[in-house]
């Protein structure tokens, strides 16, 4: 097979299939919710409620590593454009349209795509490279800070609650 032809399609095929996508800006890489349409893949955030955006910039490339859906590793690579998509136009409708229909847990419902048009960002990842050296070893790294803690530990008892309700 041609190789032109293959990255474009692995990079497609991959990325529609997994649930996240890991993207680095010009920051840390981060964990993205995303749907694929129209030849890239859409994340939408930067807003309240929704997933951070850092580094992100219109005009700016951003670099995908795109994850196994089963089993966690890493599948794909490639380099992106970035592209922010202004409220109202006919991209920004058709990307929101597939993903208010990916957003999990919305405490607004039917109101969702108002509310990203005024607070938050949709924004276009379209491939522009593979990337086909991947790294061996692992690319672990130091969890990024968060105000979200655990403040104890979990009961003893809890799994053992948890488990006798499933075996019923």
């Amino acid at each position: 097979m041609n190789d032109q032809l293959l990255g474009p399609a692995l990079v497609e095929e991959a990325t529609k299939k997994s649930g996240l996508i890991w993207v680095r800006g010009t920051g840390p890489a981060r964990a993205l919710w995303h749907v694929w349409h129209d030849g890239a893949a859409h994340v939408v955030g930067d807003g309240p409620g929704e997933q951070p955006l850092p580094g992100l910039t219109a005009g700016s490339t951003a670099e995908v590593t795109v994850r196994s859906k089963d089993k966690g590793g890493r599948l794909v690579a490639w380099t992106a454009d970035v592209t922010e998509l202004a409220p109202g136009s006919e991209e920004w409708d058709a990307a929101v349209a597939e993903l208010k229909g990916k957003r999990l847990n919305a405490h607004d419902g039917e109101a969702m795509p108002e509310r990203w048009a005024r607070e938050c960002r949709v924004v276009r990842l379209t491939p522009r490279d593979v990337i086909t050296d991947l790294p061996d070893g692992s690319l672990a790294a130091v969890p990024l800070p968060t105000a979200v803690t655990t403040r104890r530990p979990v009961p003893a008892a809890l799994p053992r609650l948890l488990l006798k309700r499933r075996k019923r």
